[in-house]
C-alpha cells in the first residue's frame, strides 16, 4: 500500500496560532520544528524559545501535557533552512500578510523536500493567489490549511485547494490530518474567509445588527443566542470578546475589501459600537474589555448609549425560553408571529442566517453538509443553518424567508436560489438526504467523501436528513435494558452501551454489564464498553459520570447505609468480574469517565481514550470516598510499583494516586491521565474522536488473538498504621493551613486508611476483597455523615458542589 507518510513537519511562525499548531503535533506525537525571525539580541532562536516556554503558561493549554513543549525543535530561517529538507509536511502560519507569505515562499522554496507538501494557515487569504508565486515545481503540491484557535480544542480543520493542486495531495493530508491530527475536514472553496468564518462573521454581524434594531442589550443577546439556541454557551458578544475585537474587525474588513459585489455587501460595514470600543483600545478578553468587563466578581456590559460599563446578567423573558424548547417548526412559527421583541430578534438572525447561508453556498463550499459541519465544527452549533431550516420544514420556511425579503425586512433584497424552490432540493424536502447534501454547482445529491480513512469511523457525525445509522439501534443486538445496550457489529467482539443520562452506573447498569462479561466469555473474542457522543455537541459526551446517587436515594431512605452495601459490593464485584473476565474488556473512552466511570475503566484490561478524555475520582465532591474498587486499584498499584523496583518507599508510590482522589483531581487529556495512573503507558490514545470504536474493537481482536490471558490473582502489599499516620500527619498541615475542610480532612482520612490497608502492619499483603470491604465501610458510614448528605443534595439540586 503506498502511504503518505509525515515523519516530521515544519511550522513557519511561532505566533500564536504556529505555536500553538507545533503544541497539538507533539500532542499527538508527531515530531515538529518551530520556525521564526532570528532574534536581534541574545540567541537566535530566541523568539521561538519564548514561544514555546509561553505555551505552558496558556489557558485552555494548548499542550497536553506541559513537559511536551521539549519536544517542539526551535529554528531560525537565517541558520536552520536545510531542516526544511526533512520534513513531509510544512506548515505556514505567518502574519496574514500577503507580501509577507510570498517572500517567505520564495526564501524557503529550494529548501523544501520534492515530496513535501507546503501548505498555508490562513483565514482567508487568496490561496491561488499564494501559489502564483511559488516554483512551478510547487504549486501541485500547495494548498490552504486552516485550523481554527485554539488547534487543540477545535475539532474543525477546512482544506482548501488552489487550480492546480494535486487531487491526491490533498486526499493525502486529509488522512492525515482525519487520522492523525483527529480533525473534521471540510474542504472549502478558495473564497474570502472560507466556509466557517463567512457564515460565521455574517451570523455574528447579523446578530450585531438585529440586536440594535430590537433594542437589546449585549447580555439578554448572549442568554438568547447560546445554548438555548443550540450555540456556543458563551453567546454571541462574549464569544466575539473572546476571539479578540481588533481580530474581528480584522475579518469584517476582509470581506467588505474582497467582496464589493456581494448582496451582503452593506452588513459588512464595521459595527459603530465595534469602532468605539476599538478607539477605546478595548479589545476584549486579551485586554480584559471588550462588550463585557469583569471588575471582581461582577461581569458589567458596555452600554452603548453612555460609552460605560454597567451591571450585567439580564437573562431572556421566561416566555422566549418557553418558546425555544419547542420542535423546530413550531418555534420558529411561533418566534415569526410574536409581537415580543426578543422573539422577533430570534426570527430575524434565523432568517438571516438560512437566507446568508443559501445564497453564498456554491461560492464557498462543495454541499450544503460542508457548511453545516463547518459552523458546527468551527463555531459550536448543534446544528448547522440548513439543518435548521430543514427540520423546521423546508418549503414553509423558505416562504417565510421569501416574504420577508419582499417586505423589506431581510439585511439585503437578493431572492433565494432557484434550487431552493424547484426541483431535487423542493422535491427531498431539503438539502441533506440519505443519498447527500445538496451542492449546488453539480446540481445533485453529494455523498460523503469515500476516502478510506473514513471507513474506520463505524458512526461519523452527521447532518438531520441523512438517514446515518444510530448507534443505539444499529449492528445485532444481543440483550437490552432500559439502561444498557449489548450489541455487536461484527459478531466477533460483544459492545456494551450505556443509554441513560450521563451513562451513569445503576444496579441495573451494574448487572447488565456482569451479563453482558460473562456471554463475552462464552462466544465472543471480547467485550467493548463505548457509548456514542452528543451529536453536534462534543463537548456533552461521556464514557459515564458515575454512580447514579439519586437512584440510590429510595433505597437509602428505606434501608439506610445498610441497604445500601450490598449494592456497593454489587458494583466492586463488577469490577473484580471485569478485570478477571477471560476475554478482554477494552474501555473506549470520551469525553468524562468520573468517580464510577473512572472506576470502570481502570478495571478493564485495556483503555482506548480519544486525546481529549477527563478522567478521575472525583468522589470528594459529594462527600464519599470511591466506593467502587478506585481506593483498591490506587493500593494495589503502588504495591506493583513497590515490588518492581525493590527498597521503594511504599508510601511514596501512593503518593500520587492518593493526592488524585483526595483532591478530586482530573485528567485533562489523555496523556495526563496515564501521568495520574488511571491509563497505562500500554493503552491506546486515539486523536479522533470518531474512530475510537473502531480501534477499540480491533485492540480486542489483537489481544485475543496474541493469547491473552487475564492477569492473576495476587496479594496487595499495604502500608498499615504506620502508612496512615504518615499520610493524615501530611493532611493535619493541609486542615490547619485552611487548603482542606474538615470534612475533607475526614473523608482523605478514611480514604488513607483504606489504601494503606487499615489497622495493621506495615509491610503485610492483603486480598482485594479485603480493601473493597474496607471502602464499602467507610463508604455507606459517610452516607450518613450530615454535611457528605449536605454535599449529595446539593448536588443533585444545583448541579455544583458544595464545600463544607
Amino acid at each position: 500500500m503506498n502511504r503518505f507518510q509525515v515523519r516530521k513537519v515544519a511550522v513557519l511562525g511561532a505566533g500564536v496560532m504556529g505555536a500553538q499548531i507545533a503544541a497539538h503535533l507533539v500532542n499527538v506525537n508527531v515530531p515538529v520544528i518551530l520556525f521564526d525571525l532570528p532574534a536581534k539580541e541574545g540567541p537566535k532562536n530566541g523568539v521561538v524559545d519564548k514561544a514555546i516556554a509561553h505555551l505552558k503558561k496558556i489557558k485552555p493549554a494548548p499542550l497536553a501535557d506541559a513537559s511536551m513543549a521539549d519536544r517542539i525543535q526551535a529554528a531560525n530561517y537565517e541558520e536552520h533552512l536545510d531542516l526544511l529538507a526533512g520534513c513531509d509536511l510544512v506548515i505556514e502560519a505567518i502574519a496574514e500578510r500577503m507580501d509577507w507569505k510570498l517572500d517567505l515562499y520564495r526564501r524557503i522554496a529550494p529548501h523544501v523536500a520534492p515530496h513535501a507538501i507546503l501548505a498555508s494557515n490562513t483565514s482567508g487569504l487568496s490561496i491561488n493567489a499564494m501559489a502564483a508565486a511559488l516554483p512551478e515545481a510547487m504549486r501541485p503540491r500547495f494548498c490552504g490549511i486552516h485550523f481554527f484557535n485554539p488547534p487543540r480544542y477545535m475539532y474543525l480543520l477546512e482544506l482548501i485547494a488552489t487550480d492546480l493542486s494535486d487531487a491526491t495531495v490533498l486526499d493525502q493530508l486529509e488522512t492525515f490530518a482525519t487520522s492523525t491530527l483527529g480533525k473534521g475536514v471540510v474542504r472549502a472553496k478558495d473564497s474570502p474567509n472560507f466556509i466557517a468564518n463567512r457564515a460565521g462573521v455574517g451570523s455574528i454581524l447579523s446578530v450585531m445588527t438585529q440586536a440594535e434594531k430590537f433594542g437589546l442589550t449585549y447580555d439578554v443577546v448572549d442568554d438568547l443566542t447560546g445554548k438555548k439556541l443550540g450555540r456556543a454557551s458563551s453567546g454571541t458578544f462574549r464569544t466575539a470578546d473572546v476571539v479578540g475585537l481588533d481580530t474581528m474587525a480584522h475579518v469584517i474588513q476582509t470581506l467588505e475589501d474582497k467582496l464589493p459585489s456581494d448582496p451582503f455587501k452593506a452588513l459588512y460595514a464595521r459595527p459603530a459600537v465595534l469602532k468605539t470600543l476599538l478607539d477605546a483600545g478595548a479589545l476584549g478578553a486579551k485586554n480584559g474589555a471588550g462588550f463585557f468587563k469583569k471588575v471582581g466578581r461582577d461581569i458589567l456590559r458596555f452600554d452603548p448609549a453612555t460609552g460605560d460599563y454597567v451591571p450585567g446578567g439580564a437573562k431572556a423573558d421566561p416566555l422566549i425560553d418557553r418558546i425555544i424548547k419547542k420542535p423546530a417548526a413550531e418555534r420558529l412559527k411561533l418566534l415569526r408571529e410574536s409581537s415580543h421583541p426578543q422573539a422577533q430578534f430570534l426570527w430575524a438572525i434565523l432568517r438571516d442566517s438560512f437566507h446568508y447561508a443559501a445564497v453564498h453556498l456554491e461560492a464557498i463550499a462543495e454541499t450544503a453538509r460542508d457548511l453545516d459541519f463547518a459552523m458546527r465544527w468551527g463555531f459550536g452549533n448543534r446544528q448547522g443553518p440548513f439543518e435548521i431550516w430543514q427540520d423546521a420544514g423546508w418549503a414553509q420556511v423558505a416562504g417565510w424567508i421569501s416574504e420577508d425579503i419582499a417586505a423589506g425586512k431581510t439585511l439585503c433584497d437578493a431572492p433565494l436560489p432557484a434550487w431552493v424552490s424547484s426541483g431535487p432540493v423542493a422535491e427531498a424536502g431539503g438539502v441533506h438526504t440519505p443519498a447527500g447534501s445538496w451542492s449546488p454547482s453539480r446540481k445533485a445529491f453529494v455523498p460523503r467523501s469515500d476516502l478510506a480513512v473514513y471507513r474506520r469511523q463505524h458512526f461519523p457525525e452527521n447532518v438531520l436528513g441523512s438517514a446515518a445509522v444510530d448507534p443505539l439501534t444499529a449492528g445485532t443486538e444481543v440483550f437490552r435494558s432500559p439502561e444498557l445496550r449489548v450489541w455487536t457489529l461484527d459478531g466477533e467482539v460483544l459492545i456494551a452501551t450505556i443509554t441513560c443520562k450521563l451513562n451513569l452506573i445503576s444496579q441495573e447498569v451494574t448487572q447488565g454489564l456482569a451479563k453482558a462479561v460473562e456471554l463475552a466469555e462464552s462466544g465472543y473474542q471480547g467485550l467493548v464498553i463505548w457509548s456514542p457522543g452528543s451529536n453536534g455537541a462534543p463537548n456533552e459526551t461521556f464514557f459515564s459520570a458515575g454512580a447514579n446517587l439519586e437512584g440510590l436515594m429510595p433505597v437509602f431512605m428505606s434501608q439506610g447505609a445498610a441497604g445500601i452495601a450490598p449494592v456497593e459490593k454489587e458494583l466492586q464485584d463488577l469490577m473484580l468480574r471485569v478485570r478477571y473476565a477471560s476475554v478482554p474488556v477494552v474501555a473506549a473512552i470520551r469525553g468524562m469517565a468520573l468517580g464510577g466511570g473512572c472506576e470502570l475503566s481502570i478495571y478493564c484490561a485495556r483503555r482506548v481514550q480519544a486525546m481529549e478524555s477527563y478522567m478521575g475520582l472525583v468522589e470528594m465532591g459529594v462527600g464519599l470516598l470511591p466506593g467502587g474498587g478506585g481506593l483498591t486499584y490506587i493500593a494495589r498499584r503502588a504495591s506493583e510499583m513497590a515490588q518492581a523496583v525493590p527498597g521503594s518507599d511504599l508510601v511514596a508510590c501512593l503518593k500520587e494516586g492518593f493526592t488524585a482522589a483526595a483532591t478530586a483531581k482530573v485528567g485533562t487529556s489523555a496523556l495526563e491521565n496515564r501521568h495520574l495512573g488511571f491509563a497505562l503507558w500500554s493503552d491506546v490514545i486515539v486523536p479522533n474522536k470518531d474512530e475510537l470504536l473502531f480501534v477499540a474493537i480491533n485492540e480486542a481482536k489483537a489481544m485475543m488473538a496474541s493469547g491473552y490471558r487475564p492477569p492473576q490473582r495476587a496479594r496487595i502489599q499495604v502500608a498499615g498504621r504506620n502508612g496512615i499516620a504518615t499520610i493524615k500527619a501530611s493532611l493535619v498541615g493541609m486542615r490547619d493551613g485552611q487548603f482542606v475542610t474538615g470534612h475533607d480532612f475526614h473523608i482523605a482520612s478514611l480514604m488513607a486508611e483504606v489504601v494503606c490497608g487499615g489497622d495493621i502492619d506495615a509491610g503485610h499483603s492483603v486480598s482485594e476483597e479485603y480493601l473493597m470491604a474496607l471502602e464499602r465501610q467507610h463508604f455507606c458510614a459517610l452516607l450518613t455523615h450530615p454535611k457528605t448528605q449536605e454535599r449529595i443534595m446539593g448536588l443533585l439540586q444545583t448541579g455544583k458542589p458544595v464545600r463544607n
